[in-house]
């Protein structure tokens, strides 16, 4: 098993009197995780999954919960976005059973983050778990196989299962991508148009590493743009895409108002235009380089705690950085180049604009970044 880097921090915040919740997509390893927490300490173990589990925390009170804790310390409940009105049914046990020491997970943010964030407010840790991250791999696998490994995990991606699985990554993605896809997209958001999501996820893989036009996307899906706009929130909300904004101090040559879309996991994106061909022979290499980076990147700084913001910066100059960083008024761009050899341009405009750096980030040198 992948050691988690978030292992050591929640183990840290158990017994400190608030609920620890876990979430993120599917398949990512957050029963695994909590399990592994727990694995020599006495615990519940409740399944959201389990109907009998979704009628009896659905409501209960105070003496039905006591009933079901028992003289438990510890409890768990798994796949918890499945039970209606959970999050004020863990207010109740956060508050009435101080000794109990509750640990949740749930596979996606819709229902799970509508219906705790209020409840729960000043009552709760609450950690993001991502695919496995290159940190993770590395620590585990050691360099030399992280290394060997480097291409395949650019074109199948970074999933517990499609790691664990040498030679079936395709039929694992194949099973992942319609599994949470559909399963908790379509379950939790309300759109009632599979084929429409699934153009536009299409649509957004081909576009990987460009801006993004909501017009465009709306044309091109056959849907309104206000649709667009909302099938964008659920892919983000669902963990398979997010989004970066274009960096602005109101310089008046700047495009403000543009994203980028990217992947989570390029395993996915690959799995949802069906390319899996090798990235010599691939024309979005550098697009995918570039994706897989930045979604490292983003895990890093989420496990880090870091309160960096990301963006990516353009003019209408045709003058671009692949990547920026702010983090407490300092800025540092960076350029994506998958040679070493590569040449890359480097603005510098930018840098004296915002006092800023620029590095470049190339297949020898970005595990310090990621």
């Amino acid at each position: 098993m992948i050691k988690r880097i978030l292992e050591e921090k929640i183990t840290q915040r158990l017994d400190k009197g608030k609920a620890i919740l876990v979430i993120g997509p599917r398949q990512v390893g957050k029963t695994t995780l909590i399990n592994s927490i727990l694995d020599n300490r006495e615990h519940l173990f409740l399944d959201g999954d389990d109907s009998t589990v979704r009628n009896l925390l659905t409501d209960p009170n105070t003496e039905q919960l006591k009933s079901i804790i028992g003289n438990h310390n510890t409890l768990f409940i798994d796949e918890a976005q499945r039970i209606e009105n959970i999050g004020l049914t863990l207010k109740i046990i956060t508050d009435q059973f101080k000794k109990v020491q509750l640990l949740v997970s749930g596979s996606s943010a819709f229902e799970l983050n509508n219906q705790t964030s209020e409840p729960l407010t000043g009552r709760k840790w609450e950690y993001k778990l991502y695919p496995i991250s290159w940190r993770e791999l590395e620590d585990s696998i050691g360099y030399v196989k992280s290394e060997q490994q480097l291409e395949l995990r650019i074109l199948y991606g970074m999933y517990p299962d499609v790691i664990n699985n040498l030679g079936d990554e395709i039929e694992v993605l194949k099973q992942l991508t319609n599994s949470y896809l559909y399963k908790d997209i379509l379950a939790f958001s309300g759109i009632r148009k599979p084929q429409m999501l699934e153009k536009l996820l299409r649509a957004l893989a081909l576009q990987l590493g460009s801006e993004v036009s909501y017009n465009e996307l709306a044309q091109l899906v056959g849907v309104d743009k206000n649709t667009v706009a909302n099938y964008i929130d659920v892919l983000e909300k669902g963990y398979v895409v997010f989004r970066l904004s274009s960096f602005s101090r109101n310089l008046r040559n700047e495009i403000k108002t543009n994203q980028k879309i990217y992947f989570y996991d390029t395993g996915v994106r690959n799995a949802v235009i069906g390319n899996f061909n090798l990235l010599d022979s691939r024309s979005d290499k550098g697009g995918l380089w570039e994706n897989f980076l930045i979604a490292e990147r983003i895990k890093k700084l989420a496990y880090d705690g870091s309160l960096a913001n990301s963006y990516f910066w353009r003019t209408k100059q045709q003058q671009e950085i692949d990547y920026v960083e702010e983090v407490s008024g300092q800025i540092t761009g960076y350029e994506f180049k998958w040679s070493e050899k590569a040449k890359a341009k480097l603005s510098k405009s930018f840098m004296v604009s915002y006092n800023a750096a620029i590095e470049v980030i190339h297949r020898n040198n970005f595990r310090e970044f990621v």
